[in-house]
């Protein structure tokens, strides 16, 4: 994913960018969870969505 604000990519939301604050702000809020949270299940299971929905027991 891209930062530039001229190019947009779509982004992948199998993945979780603990570096990209937009998308950690978008998975706090579909997951409904803390930025803290979300970044234990991140280093638990790594940075795949599924996983992290996995681990926190979120559908």
């Amino acid at each position: 994913m891209t930062d530039s604000l001229t190019t947009r990519e779509q982004p992948d939301r199998n993945k979780i960018n603990m570096n990209q604050n937009h998308e950690v702000r978008y998975w706090t809020k579909h997951l409904n969870i803390s930025k803290e949270e979300l970044q234990k299940a991140v280093e638990k299971v790594g940075n795949s969505a599924a996983a992290v929905r996995k681990e926190l027991a979120v559908d």
